[in-house]
């Protein structure tokens, strides 16, 4: 400070030269998922145009790196597709979360699909089997989310009358005594929004080790599930400047189908 050190209690004033001696960075690690986890990311590839690529996300990939993760999905497809000038998230899913994902190619798109999010424009829509009898037909969950950081690091999100707002529409597809599939649409993108919803309704998600039932989780097992039962079914948008319509499924993966089976849902 002022070409001499000062004590960390010092206070600035107007005028003070302050300099910040240089910092050596370390090098990043460089990417390097192995080649299964590059063919399964290939092969997932639902759409593609331009503009945009959906690929169905497998489970237990997260779609980005950090917290401990040297690389998520969007690292690796920048790997697969060295020559792609651009590759960003246009939204996020829970990494035991399959299913549909949209990956901007153009800095524009990314804006444009933004901007569509913001207005509510994008129609999403997930698969989820829930604990328990779902009654009343289809019904919409609204509750505020706030986000809270327990001591332990772990994040987790609780409904809070000081949340963010947040709505959820259920719609059950296949009703049982002991779970029920329901399609949910989501209005607003709230982090664990639709788990946490479901819960809050008193039918928490399948495999769920979170927020769910863990008696449920346990007699789910049964029925071959090792995983959350959350799907990303489709996604359906329209782009405003050429009026493009892009309306995408993702299918459901066998050891879901195989659990409902077990259920004796047909689907």
């Amino acid at each position: 400070m002022n070409k001499g050190r000062i004590k960390p209690s010092y206070r600035l004033q107007a005028g003070d030269l302050v300099r910040v001696p240089p910092i050596r960075l370390e090098e990043p690690k460089k990417v390097s998922p192995n080649e299964k986890i590059l063919n399964n990311i290939s092969e997932s590839v639902l759409y593609e145009d331009k503009r945009f690529l959906i690929l169905n996300k497998p489970r237990g990939l997260a779609v980005h790196g950090g917290s401990g993760l040297s690389f998520g999905l969007i690292e690796a497809l920048r790997v697969l597709r060295p020559e792609a000038p651009f590759l960003e998230l246009a939204h996020r899913l829970d990494r035991e979360t399959s299913g549909c994902l949209l990956i901007a190619k153009k800095r524009s798109a990314l804006r444009t699909v933004h901007e569509l999010l913001r207005n509510n424009q994008i129609d999403k829509r997930y698969l989820a089997l829930l604990k328990g009898e779902w009654t009343g037909g289809e019904r919409n969950i609204e509750a505020p989310l706030r986000k809270n950081t327990l001591k332990s690091g772990e994040r987790i999100v609780r409904v809070a009358n000081d949340g963010k707002s947040a709505l959820s529409r259920f719609r059950p597809l296949l009703v049982r005594a002991e779970a029920s599939l329901v399609e949910v649409k989501l209005e607003t993108g709230r982090t664990h929004q639709i788990r946490v919803h479901a819960a809050f309704a008193g039918h928490p998600i399948a495999g769920d080790e979170k927020y769910g039932d863990v008696q449920f989780n346990t007699a789910m097992k049964q029925y071959g599930l090792r995983r959350l039962f959350l799907h990303a079914r489709s996604l359906q948008f329209e782009m405003p400047d050429d009026g493009q319509r892009i309306n995408v499924q993702a299918p459901l993966s066998d050891e879901l189908k195989t659990v409902l089976r077990n259920l004796d849902m047909r689907f």
